[in-house]
């Protein structure tokens, strides 16, 4: 039983149930409680996914025994607040993407992590998928030669009522929230650092971006041309590109079953990365690996990187003048 992690989710939505069914074929995980502001949602989430408990509060989770890791399913704004109760309940925690609603929250969340030795980790799924293993395994072995450009989209139509959270900014609405963090963390992990950032966006009637682009500048001087939409059902491809040749991640890059590597000698091969389950199940697996390891934190998204990118949201935001209340606590 050594091996055996027992979570719980904050949270009943949407991302919660992917998670929840993610955990089901997670080796050694137990989903030991959920949580909801309504214990009757609690408990209809908790039958349906088969956890073992279900509270009426986030503090109640927080402050139960027997729970190791938890998972902040909870909308944009609240991440903040529910990753520091559970943390400073003793509670690791992987709090889904964004992390926070700026870079102020990110760091009172990442200081209080380090400072009480909790696991702390930002559920960006596609880190962990096999996908971007193995081209990242492909660009160490000099396949594409020397890297120096990426191309990623993601966008939808989202045809939603302006209440709609994707809508709201009262809940973290807007495109690059939602959206634009896939491209940009994942143009980070296979260029680098963020050294300079340009974008432009089109706001909507409720005051929040409902489309963005940015090019980003990497150290190393590599660059990324990022996109993402509420209106437009773009192909959700990113492409990496070096002197000798590029490889693509298919069908939807945040979730890729495979990619294709085109060489200047006129090859082209496609290679199979299946992953597990809905693809949530990798991320879980490596937080449960660097939990049961006493680490404090993933090396494949670590805490620096993700304040990194907070910072380069906040910049993003800026610049196309997008702001939301968070922004004015202190």
């Amino acid at each position: 039983m050594a091996d055996v992690v027992r979570w719980g989710i904050l949270g009943t939505g949407k991302i919660a149930g992917a998670f929840a069914t993610a955990l089901q074929d997670v080796p050694g995980a137990v989903f030991a409680g959920v949580a909801s502001r309504s214990l009757d949602k609690a408990r209809e989430f908790a039958a349906e996914f088969r956890a073992e408990a279900a509270f009426g509060s986030y503090a109640g989770l927080a402050a139960a025994s027997g729970i190791d890791l938890v998972y902040v399913a909870t909308p944009h704004p609240q991440h903040a607040e529910n990753a520091l109760l559970a943390l400073g309940a003793g509670k690791g925690v992987l709090v889904e993407k964004p992390f926070t609603m700026n870079l102020r929250e990110a760091e009172q969340v990442v200081a209080l992590a380090r400072s009480k030795n909790r696991f702390l980790m930002e559920a960006m799924w596609t880190r962990f998928l096999p996908a971007l293993g193995e081209v990242k395994r492909l660009i160490a072995a000099g396949e594409i030669g020397s890297v120096h450009q990426v191309v990623a989209d993601f966008g939808f139509t989202a045809s939603f009522g302006p209440e709609h959270r994707v809508f709201n900014p009262e809940l973290g609405g807007g495109a690059l929230l939602d959206l634009g963090i896939y491209p940009l963390s994942i143009a980070s992990s296979l260029l680098g650092p963020v050294t300079e950032v340009k974008a432009q966006a089109e706001m909507g009637p409720t005051g929040v971006d409902v489309q963005t682009g940015f090019t980003l500048k990497h150290a190393g001087g590599a660059m990324a041309v990022c996109s993402c939409s509420f209106q437009a059902r773009t192909p959700g491809e990113l492409t990496v590109s070096g002197s000798r040749g590029h490889i693509r991640m298919n069908t939807m890059f945040h979730r890729a079953r495979s990619i294709t590597v085109v060489l200047d000698d006129g090859s082209t091969r496609t290679i199979d990365t299946p992953y597990l389950g809905n693809g949530y199940v990798h991320e879980a697996i490596e937080a449960q690996r660097c939990f049961l390891n006493g680490a404090i934190e993933s090396p494949g998204m670590t805490h620096d990187e993700t304040l990194a990118l907070m910072g380069v949201m906040d910049e993003i935001r800026r610049q196309i003048g997008l702001t939301y209340a968070a922004d004015d606590r202190r």
